[in-house]
């Protein structure tokens, strides 16, 4: 089932295998939710609501934005469609996404979607896993609620529950040593799985981690994945010299370009005389900054990008190419840091102090061409710092953007293993939403969580669901671990929110002042 959701309605319209449309319009108005033709009784009707009725339209809330992400979770889960007022199009099965591209109003959603931000924060992974967990949780609240428990004490239970799970689930796991490669590749894996980019998850995970730069470039494949010794960067060279052996490289944070009055000041030009005389001043200007930058013994020059003028003028790319200096403009800000932990040099603030101490070397700089876009690389560094850099490719930009996802969660798994340093068995062996993922992998529920649980029960810790090969399988032979991590902070922070939620008897709009 393909879920195609519109962020401009605020709406989700679900297809299902036979081409039904589905129409389900969550939280068209704070505190008014339609779900699935049955609508919540009138909260907020009146400025002070029955608490059972509050807690109710919350529990309500959570569950359908559960439920919208619940088809997406696990390898066999569904992508969503998800389109944006502006007409651009996702495809995407990562929950923090799809939940972070949503237009959530009702407060106790938003609740859930700041759940897997956090999820996102703490492990990187589990985003859907936190979202659907929560949702079980409210739901089994429900069904107590109704039997008259007070929600205190199930919230009381819920914290009881999340503390015991976590125990035990930090008994199940094992050891992982982060020199072992092998280990860390195949926690990686799992991550992957789950993706569109599933099938080059070997491509995607083959990474030494120190600190990456990632460049996503159209055309080719994602196969055509490449991970680059030095550092790439997505501006091209100007000018007509294209590459340079035995680099010498400056990074610059001053323009070579005409000055320019302040915003109150203007110059008046009166003559052809006077107009002459300008033009031969800037001239002589940019050929002195050009000249120092030679003397320098400079032939790559790097400039960051500026808002107050043109990094490089016209003129400017006239002199450098005569003395074949390889200019690359407009480096954005936010990638000096990178640039000069990867090269060892610091950026030049002034024309003063570019000497030839500042520069740093490198044995070739080119501009490479790669599918429908150029880059330039740096290899050969003399100084290299302990950074690398990964060209993503696709074939277009929803493969592309959803590679750079996957990529990204991968690196959160490995971050979850440096943080805390233990994995366990995947495949459902210590979760307890066993049903749901049963349910995505098309497996009969009852047949498989009855043999799961025998298993168990005679003391087969690691033993899970393979949905590929529609068994249960001792899932630490199949290579499908995660970090433990993941799954102990989607329960405590799932178990976290559901009990902030329950605690909840009113909601109060507040006056503006």
């Amino acid at each position: 089932m393909l879920i195609m959701y519109n962020l401009e309605s605020g709406g989700i319209a679900c297809v299902d295998s036979v081409g039904k449309a589905i129409g389900l319009d969550l939280f068209e108005d704070l505190g008014a939710m339609k779900m699935k033709g049955n609508t919540s009784k009138g909260l907020m009707t009146a400025k002070y609501s029955k608490p059972a009725e509050i807690r109710s339209s919350n529990i309500q809330a959570g569950r359908a934005l559960a439920d919208a992400v619940r088809t997406s979770l696990g390898p066999k889960g569904m992508d969503k469609m998800i389109q944006d007022p502006k007409g651009d199009v996702i495809i995407t099965n990562d929950g923090a996404t799809i939940l972070d591209k949503m237009r959530v109003v009702h407060p106790s959603a938003k609740m859930l979607v700041e759940l897997s931000k956090a999820q996102d924060a703490e492990a990187g992974d589990g985003t859907t896993t936190v979202v659907v967990l929560a949702g079980s949780l409210l739901e089994a609240a429900d069904k107590l609620l109704k039997k008259g428990i007070h929600p205190s004490i199930i919230s009381e239970s819920f914290q009881k529950a999340a503390l015991n799970s976590v125990q035990i689930l930090t008994s199940m796991a094992g050891k992982v040593d982060l020199s072992d490669r092998e280990s860390l590749l195949k926690s990686a894996n799992t991550s992957l799985n789950s993706k569109v980019v599933s099938q080059n998850a070997s491509q995607l995970n083959s990474v030494n981690l120190h600190d990456i730069h990632v460049i996503k470039q159209l055309g080719g494949t994602v196969e055509d994945t490449e991970l680059v010794d030095g550092l790439v960067l997505t501006q091209r060279a100007e000018g007509t010299t294209k590459k340079v052996e035995k680099a010498k490289i400056g990074l610059i944070q001053f323009q070579v370009s005409p000055p320019k009055t302040d915003m109150d000041n203007q110059v008046v030009v009166s003559d052809y005389a006077a107009m002459d005389r300008v033009l031969r001043e800037e001239r002589a200007y940019i050929l002195n900054i050009v000249k120092q930058i030679k003397k320098a013994g400079c032939n790559v020059l790097l400039i960051q990008k500026s808002i107050l003028r043109d990094a490089l003028s016209d003129l400017a790319i006239h002199f450098f190419d005569k003395m074949k200096i390889m200019v690359v403009k407009d480096v954005e800000r936010e990638d000096i840091d990178f640039i000069c932990k990867t090269l060892g040099c610091r950026p030049i603030a002034s024309l003063d102090h570019f000497t030839s101490e500042s520069l740093v070397e490198a044995s070739l700089v080119a501009e490479v061409q790669s599918g429908t876009s150029k880059s330039v690389r740096f290899t050969g560094i003399q100084n290299p710092g302990k950074t690398v850099s990964i060209v993503i490719r696709g074939s277009n930009k929803l493969m592309l953007e959803e590679a750079e996802r996957s990529f990204h969660d991968a690196l959160c798994v490995i971050r979850c293993l440096v943080k805390k340093r233990y994995i366990i068995a995947g495949g459902g062996a210590p979760e307890t939403e066993l049903f749901l993922k049963l349910k995505n992998a098309g497996l009969n529920p009852i047949s498989t969580v009855t043999e799961l649980r025998n298993r168990h029960a005679r003391g087969e810790l690691t033993a899970g669901i393979n949905v590929r090969k529609g068994t249960i399988t001792n899932i630490l032979e199949e290579n499908v671990v995660q970090p433990l991590l993941v799954s102990t902070s989607a329960i405590s922070l799932a178990a976290e929110t559901v009990r902030s939620i329950l605690k909840i008897d009113d909601i109060v709009n507040a006056v503006r002042g």
